[in-house]
């Protein structure tokens, strides 16, 4: 007689079939929405192009950014030099390509590191709760009490100028933006069920905090951050328009522009294309911020 036992799935196999499709149709819908955005999308482009450039873009410069031609100093733009030379006639254009890299990296990763301190404290001002809620929320009341480009400056005067204690700088007055807003999604996340049932079948805090709390926080999370490279990138070039971070030998848009502005009168040139290039990433990262906060905020949609 021939085995008509029915075999049954493997455990699981029905979810895995069933959430495959559910997390496409979440992908796609959400690119759909996103693509109705115009300017993030604008935005989003700029921003691939810029982080295509940061990784190329010292061996694509038409001129070595740091030789000097002393025959063609503060030369406007040209077809040898579309951009025009410095002081010390060095290309322009290739100066602003190569400090791509420097100014982007500098704002990432002060950004990450701001990221990581105030996801941290936010999960465990949000999770506990009661007195360690209280004292991260009055720390970073404090904090907001200064303008972060002022808090910045005194960090930054206290440890040195450079572009290692810039980042330091940024990254700390980052930390309470991102404490505050992971907590607040870390309020609304906690008392969910499938939260509760993590407790009650014995998860650890750090576990329960980690690996069931804090996906339910993860919009907020690359929102904040994507606004917050823009930022950091206009806050990392005024530090070293100011003398606090890149030195003057160094390819970096802020140092650009502080060395431009001795000769604004006879070569405008030399502010107006840095300051431009600062002005074109800033506003693609807020244009895309925007964009991501408006696709994903159920509030808004």
């Amino acid at each position: 007689m021939a085995d008509t036992t029915t075999k049954t799935p493997a455990q699981g196999e029905f979810a895995s079939g069933e959430e495959l499709p559910k997390a496409q149709g979440r992908a796609k819908e959400f690119i759909k929405k996103f693509l109705r955005r115009k300017t993030a999308v604008l935005g989003f482009i700029v921003i691939i192009a810029i982080l295509v450039l940061a990784v190329i873009g010292p061996m694509i410069t038409p001129y070595d950014p740091n030789a000097y031609d002393y025959s063609a100093i503060l030369a406007g733009p040209s077809a040898a030099h579309i951009w025009g030379t410095d002081e010390f006639g060095r290309d322009v254009f290739s100066r602003i390509i190569a400090g791509t890299q420097l100014s982007i990296g500098t704002a990432l990763t002060a950004t990450l590191l701001g990221t990581a301190g105030g996801v941290v404290l936010g999960l465990m001002a949000g999770f506990f709760g009661g007195i360690l809620d209280s004292i991260v929320m009055r720390i970073c009341d404090v904090m907001f009490a200064f303008p972060s480009i002022l808090l910045a400056i005194a960090i930054v005067a206290i440890i040195g100028p450079g572009i290692t204690n810039i980042m330091i700088g940024l990254a700390v007055f980052t930390v309470p933006s991102f404490a505050r807003i992971i907590r607040g999604a870390v309020l609304e996340v906690r008392g969910e069920l499938y939260v509760e049932v993590a407790k009650s079948i014995g998860c650890s805090s750090a576990r329960t905090m980690f690996v069931h709390v804090f996906p339910g926080t993860m919009q907020a999370l690359i929102v904040n951050f994507t606004m917050n490279i823009g930022g950091a990138i206009l806050s990392a070039s005024s530090l070293s328009f100011l003398g606090f971070g890149a030195s003057v030998t160094q390819a970096e848009w802020g140092a650009i522009l502080s060395q431009g502005r001795n000769y604004l009168a006879i070569a405008p040139h030399l502010v107006l294309f840095p300051g431009l290039v600062i002005f074109i990433t800033v506003l693609a990262f807020n244009l895309f911020g925007d964009g991501l906060r408006d696709t994903l905020d159920p509030k808004l949609n």
